[in-house]
């Protein structure tokens, strides 16, 4: 059967485990949004173009070395020039044979997913390759690259806390967005929500990315299990790794995890450290909500004229209960966005109330 999404995807959706999914017989529809919610997005193509392994090659002039942009657990991605002129990125399928079929799976999982989807903050998959045993991801591409790039020192804009929060607030539309249910009738985990899958354009609106791992909740239910723990070591939900238990909470954990590398520059896990310090939600869940030692974990690349520490506590406030333990206990994605929304207001709010004292004085 050739590849391509050939039919609609019918209204009576069924509940499908990750081996069910099947990208080749779906065919993308327009969905609703989160009203209220979601800024208004530049009209995109729907639909995923079907692209040949001469194409993929001509793109990145033959996979040259100097068209990387990195290397990730499915392959290499490439920088790369569509014959219409379009600038793209191009993840290459390179696993070791034991691993085939796995990222088989997780490649028709994210055709299937990203072509059904339509949010500003979520990337845009332009198309795929399936060439014999050839397999190719084409997305939009992203200028300012991922935000551990720029939270680690990599990249070589330094972030301020407005663009900060502007990038957390954008995260958690898409994953909002995704928990809503809106794009395919049931809701989705994205299961590998992290820093490096969180892409950045050249407004740093923030856009998630890699949906390989990404779960559809089984209609009319609030959990899942599942028979193997799947995501990156770091933002795991406790819960999720000692029951198999899979919940939208478990995005909520990871979003809080990001959210404290928003806060002090750190890795989720840093192996560099001692043995107590590695794990970054352990090293500061216990300070979050006290003012005098959160202090003392901002991050000191972010520059003291751009936040006030009233947003600051409230940011870690926020933080500090989407990673606790209970899954219970932490908020919803639409709750974190009003919350967000509130701590922009009173940063912006504070600051103009100083320049103002400043220039009275």
């Amino acid at each position: 059967m050739p590849f391509g999404l050939v039919s609609a995807w019918n209204k009576r959706r069924r509940s499908k485990s990750e081996d069910q999914l099947n990208p080749w017989i779906y065919k993308p529809v327009e969905y609703w949004q989160i009203e209220d919610q979601n800024p208004p997005a530049a009209k995109r193509r729907h639909g995923s173009s079907v692209f040949t392994l001469k194409e993929m090659e001509e793109a990145t002039n033959s996979f040259s070395d100097d068209n990387l942009l990195g290397k990730g657990g499915f392959g290499r991605v490439y920088k790369g020039t569509l014959r219409s002129g379009e600038i793209v990125a191009i993840k290459k399928m390179d696993l070791p044979s034991f691993k085939e079929a796995e990222g088989e799976r997780e490649f028709r999982v994210e055709v299937d997913i990203l072509s059904r989807l339509d949010h500003p903050n979520l990337v845009s998959l332009i198309g795929y390759c399936a060439d014999g045993k050839h397999r190719f991801l084409v997305y939009e591409y992203m200028h300012k690259g991922n935000l551990q790039d720029h939270l680690n020192g990599i990249a070589e804009v330094k972030m301020d806390w407005p663009l900060r929060l502007k990038v957390a607030i954008g995260a958690a539309r898409g994953l909002a967005y995704l928990h809503s249910s809106s794009a395919v009738g049931i809701p989705i985990i994205h299961r590998d929500f992290k820093s490096t899958n969180i892409l950045l354009n050249t407004n740093y609106d923030a856009k998630i990315s890699d949906f390989g791992l990404a779960k559809l909740m089984p209609e009319g239910q609030q959990s899942c299990v599942t028979s193997r723990v799947l995501g990156t070591f770091g933002y795991f939900d406790p819960e999720y790794t000692l029951t198999g238990k899979l919940t939208l909470q478990s995005d909520v954990y990871a979003f809080g995890v990001v959210m404290l590398e928003l806060l002090t520059g750190r890795r989720a896990v840093d192996l560099t450290l001692g043995p107590n310090d590695q794990n970054l939600v352990l090293q500061v869940r216990h300070i979050l909500n006290d003012k005098k030692k959160l202090r003392k974990v901002i991050d000191p690349e972010i520059n003291r004229s751009s936040y006030t520490m009233e947003s600051i506590t409230m940011f870690a406030n926020l933080a500090s209960r989407c990673v606790r333990t209970d899954s219970n206990e932490r908020p919803s994605m639409v709750e974190c966005i009003k919350e967000l929304q509130l701590i922009v207001h009173t940063n912006t709010k504070g600051l103009s109330m100083t320049m103002h004292t400043f220039r009275m004085i």
